[in-house]
Formats: C-alpha cells, sequence, structure tokens
C-alpha cells in the first residue's frame, strides 16, 4: 500500500513529511521514518510511552461484535450525521482518530463519498486491520501515532474526523480539521451496559460525558451541529458477553483485580467493555446507550 503524505507531518519537529526513496518518507530536517511491512508509517513522538494500544486479540474479538450487527444503531447514526451534515455531492477526505478494525470509518465511508482516509491509532494491529478491511473503499493511509500528544497530521488536512470511544485532544483536532469540517464524537452515557455495571462487573461511566465533551471542544472553535442519543437493549447471549469482556480494557482490569475487592473505578471512553459472570444468565438483554455528537469547526 502506498502512503498519501500530504497528510503528514514530522513528529519530531513539524515539518512536512515528503517521499525520500522507496518507502522511506521523511523531512527537510533529515528525520526519516520506514514503512512497514503492513504499510503503514509509525509517526511517535521522541519519548513516547512504551504503551501498544489495543493487541490482537481484543481487536478480534471486537469485530466479531461488531460484525454480529450488536452496535449497528451507532454506526447507522453516524452515517446520519455524516448524510445530513455533507450532502453527497463532493467527496471528503476522512480521518479516524482511534481507527480500531476501521468499522465505524467504513461506515461512515458507505453514506458519504470519500475521496481518501487517514486511519490513526496506537495500536500497530489496529492500523493494519483497518487497512486491509478498507483498502477497497478509498486511497488509504495508516499511522501509528499517540492520540495525547501533537499529532503527525498536517494542518487543515481533513474534511471529517471520527473520534469513537476513542480518546480525545480538543486542540489537535480543531488544527488538522478544515474550517467548516466535521468532528463525529460518540461517548457512552451512565447507562450503557447497564446491566453488566448493576452486578459489579463493568467500571462506572460518569454522567453528562456528552455535555463535558462540549466544554472540551468550544473553546477550540467547535459549535454543536447535531446530537443523537442511541439507545436499545442488545440481545446478548454468553458469547457475546465474553466478546465485551475480551475487546476492551475491562479484560485486563478483571485480570489485575481477581480475587480483590475494590470500590468501582471510572472507566474512559475506551473502556466500554464488561466483565462477565458465566452465572448471569445464558440468554439476556443489555443495554448499549451513546451520545453521537457531530461538532462543526468555525
Amino acid at each position: 500500500m502506498s502512503v498519501d503524505s500530504t497528510w503528514l507531518r514530522c513528529p519530531n519537529c513539524f515539518q512536512d513529511l515528503e517521499s525520500v526513496s522507496g518507502r522511506t518518507y521523511g523531512c527537510v530536517d533529515g528525520h526519516r521514518f520506514d514503512q512497514a511491512r503492513g504499510g503503514y508509517l509509525t509517526l511517535l513522538p521522541p519519548r513516547a510511552p512504551r504503551t501498544v494500544g489495543d493487541d490482537r486479540a481484543m481487536l478480534e474479538a471486537r469485530a466479531e461484535l461488531l460484525d454480529s450487527g450488536a452496535y449497528t444503531p451507532i454506526a447507522e447514526a453516524l452515517q446520519r450525521a455524516g448524510r445530513d451534515l455533507l450532502g453527497g455531492d463532493t467527496e471528503v477526505s476522512l480521518l479516524d482518530l482511534g481507527c480500531g478494525t476501521g468499522h465505524y470509518a467504513g461506515a461512515v465511508a458507505d453514506a458519504v463519498p470519500t475521496r481518501r482516509m487517514l486511519l490513526a491509532d496506537r495500536s500497530p494491529d489496529a492500523v493494519r486491520m483497518s487497512m486491509r478491511a478498507l483498502a477497497a473503499r478509498a486511497a488509504v493511509t495508516g499511522v501509528v501515532l499517540d492520540l495525547w500528544r501533537p499529532l503527525p497530521i498536517r494542518d487543515a488536512s481533513a474534511d471529517v474526523a471520527l473520534d469513537v470511544f476513542a480518546p480525545r485532544n480538543p486542540p489537535e483536532y480543531a488544527r488538522v480539521l478544515r474550517s467548516g469540517g466535521l468532528l463525529l464524537i460518540v461517548v457512552p452515557t451512565e447507562r450503557h451496559l447497564a446491566e453488566l455495571r448493576a452486578s459489579g462487573d463493568v467500571l462506572e461511566i460518569p454522567a453528562g460525558k456528552d455535555a463535558a465533551v462540549l466544554e472540551q471542544f468550544t473553546p477550540h472553535g467547535f459549535a454543536l451541529a447535531g446530537r443523537e442519543q442511541v439507545e436499545y437493549a442488545m440481545s446478548a447471549d454468553l458469547r457475546r458477553r465474553s466478546l465485551l469482556v475480551d475487546m476492551g480494557p475491562s479484560a485486563h482490569h478483571r485480570t489485575a483485580t481477581a480475587g480483590t475487592s475494590t470500590t468501582p473505578a471510572t472507566e474512559s471512553d475506551s473502556d466500554v467493555a464488561g466483565v462477565v459472570d458465566s452465572d448471569s444468565g445464558a440468554d439476556s438483554t443489555v443495554t448499549v446507550s451513546v451520545d453521537v455528537l457531530a461538532l462543526q469547526k468555525l
């Protein structure tokens, strides 16, 4: 796969990246980055934390759950927001921040004509998986990066950006979106996976996350353009409940706290999986409840 370097800047000095030779990309200050066998670039800043993001097992569990249709209403809400606010006449540049399996970027690309995509995640496995899944949809570039740090993405390079259950970096998102661009964010409500939480099997979600997101982004030149709450009872047999565990950080939390009694912690947006007790029932329902926010860059 080729790299569209017009998306990218150097994570060290913030100069534009260009193709130097073959599979090597660099900036005028001499920093060089080689394309991995999977086709992506790793553009981490100096002294980046040695975390790797979601591992392959978590991603495979997430892919199985998403392919089963469990979260289809969330993808459909993103499609509606894209169609309603962007129309369908002009091809867009789509940026997925925390791309995971590529499921939601693919859904938006199905609804909105997409010329090119930048798929970004801290996990190399996630970038590889999403690039493979979406290679036939548009010109795809994949980057391993740190969402908490200055992004190795050029100013005003994206028309649409996605942040679905991922960390958020408001000043950087404002910088990389063009004026008039659209940012689609999905955050869980306090009712998300409530049945698992009631039995103490999943971390707490604070109320009012949608309001907190608006407070984060408004000072950086974003205005609320649309909002939809998606809430429904999802059928959840033991297999599906197990996937909810395996696809997110709660699986690690369960392992780390096995055999201990602690006060429930507060989960991050990415920690949307639950720890499942095999005695919780062979077939039941679990509440899915999220806010889909559409923010426009002024």
